[in-house]
């Protein structure tokens, strides 16, 4: 007997608002550490990747993400031993059902029809054998063409996760209806009545089977994605798809599109029950629910004093955080912002990221440490009329040719080696070696050697934003 062929599916956009200030739009949740040594984009991979057995041919991962976050996926992907990964670039956000669209035409795209095993790349799981299990039931579900949902068993009346109340024997549990987020004294009843699971967002169908079901109950987001995908180019790992043509495509959820009008027509909708320590880390609530805690129930991370505090989260990123005679409270700092709040109002940490986005202040896209494919670049002081940054190149890399109208530059380097490019010049400058770029000189920055390369940079001039860079060649297309 053959293997049935599997496609694994992470689906890697979105900006994890909640978790502000160390979650920001340039950076989301997803490519963050937050538990273990990995990110939880990696967490992801790893857990898809590895379902391979005796009866399953697995597939590279495809990857669909945001377009600004290309080469924050390629970095991630290099560290783990996946190869041959597809990544699909959204060049808008239009939610999960194009999404999955997207990935199901080009798992296609590799010939025959496989079962899509499709996760958010933002969860955690403690118990991934019991998490594979489940995922190979479903499978088995789905290689005879329903559609299979992963429902998590509940421990708690949460209030921050949709449900799905399911019916039938516990081997083959049937989806009767989705409910919204629901307010505390429903969530109570959710879970003293039983039958209701949170709903992940984790599903396995074949491909033939989304098309073919969102075909039914949205054609239109079929058609319109269709038209995205048939103008797709190739661009190494990354497929990007139509600009023009998928801005045009209608933004709709997995569930609002298909899932929710499954019950009672054509498309079996099963539920396989997940309990395998799973969390999606929405919200620093959730951090704090799989936090190492100590005896007061205080979770702890970075370098954090805590004295007289109970059931209170303190992350600290770059300086001593020291929190006194605290209760249920989140202390989370980041080098350019502090947040404070309520543990039970971590959900509203969202309309603080619109604030800012609203007064058109960067601290709720960007941090102070902003990356880049070629490194990264840290501003670490600026006034009027000058801007200091420290700023890492990786072996191997460059910056594009590049010039400003409004900013001269002095580049001191720190360690490694830089080849440096100043009009017709080309100067390699080693460590206490450095440059000045004038105002209005094409220049560029390379790191020829095969370790880092850092250095300190000092603007000066009459505007110092980054949208001040003309690119004349650039090895990351983004002249």
């Amino acid at each position: 007997m053959n293997p049935l062929s599997v496609q694994p599916v992470v689906m890697a956009g979105g900006s994890g608002t909640r978790l502000w200030p160390l979650s920001r739009a340039g950076y989301p949740k997803q490519f963050l550490v937050l538990s273990g040594n990995q990110s939880l984009f990696q967490q992801a991979v790893a857990r898809v990747a590895s379902l391979a057995d005796d009866a399953l041919h697995v597939r590279a991962p495809i990857v669909v993400g945001n377009e600004e976050h290309r080469f924050l996926v390629l970095d991630q992907l290099r560290e783990l031993p996946v190869t041959g990964s597809d990544v699909v670039l959204e060049p808008c956000g239009r939610n999960t059902a194009p999404a999955l669209t997207l990935a199901a035409l080009q798992a296609q795209a590799h010939g025959g029809d496989p079962i899509l095993v499709v996760t958010p790349a933002d969860q955690t799981v403690t118990d991934p054998r019991a998490f594979t299990a489940a995922l190979h039931r479903a499978v088995r579900r789905a290689a005879q063409g329903g559609i299979v949902v992963l429902g998590i068993t509940p421990d708690r009346p949460e209030t921050g996760y949709g449900y799905i109340q399911a019916q039938g024997p516990a081997d083959a549990l049937q989806v009767s209806r989705f409910v919204e987020k629901p307010d505390l004294a429903t969530a109570q009843s959710y879970l003293a009545q039983g039958g209701f699971f949170w709903n992940a967002g984790l599903f396995v169908l074949r491909a033939s089977t989304w098309l073919r079901a969102l075909g039914q109950f949205r054609p239109d987001i079929l058609s319109a994605t269709q038209a995205a995908f048939d103008g797709a180019r190739r661009d190494g790992a990354f497929v990007r798809p139509d600009a023009a043509a998928f801005a045009a495509v209608p933004s709709e959820s997995v569930d609002y599109a298909v899932m929710e009008a499954c019950p009672g027509s054509a498309f079996a909708l099963g539920m396989e029950p997940l309990d395998a320590g799973w969390n999606d880390l929405g919200a620093w609530e959730a951090v704090w629910q799989v936090g190492e805690r100590d005896a007061d129930g205080n979770v702890a991370r970075g370098d954090a004093l805590l004295q007289g505090c109970a059931n209170t989260l303190v992350q600290a990123g770059h300086r001593l955080v020291a929190a006194v005679g605290l209760s249920d409270v989140m202390v989370v700092e980041t080098a350019d912002a502090v947040l404070v709040a309520d543990r039970s109002r971590s959900q509203e940490v969202k309309h603080i990221v619109a604030q800012l986005t609203e007064d058109g202040r960067g601290e709720g896209r960007l941090h102070r440490k902003v990356h880049r494919p070629w490194g990264w670049y840290d501003s670490i002081d600026a006034g009027e009329r000058f801007q200091v940054k420290r700023i890492l190149v990786k072996p191997g890399a460059s910056l594009s040719l590049q010039m400003h109208h409004h900013r001269a530059e002095h580049w001191i380097v720190v360690s490694g080696t830089a080849e440096v490019t100043v009009g017709d010049q080309v100067l390699l400058l080693s460590e206490n070696q450095s440059t000045y770029i004038p105002l209005g000189v094409k220049h560029r920055l390379a790191n020829p050697g095969k370790l880092p390369l850092e250095l300190i940079e000092v603007q000066s001039g009459s505007y110092l934003g980054e949208d001040d860079i003309v690119r004349f060649e650039d090895t990351y297309g983004r002249t």
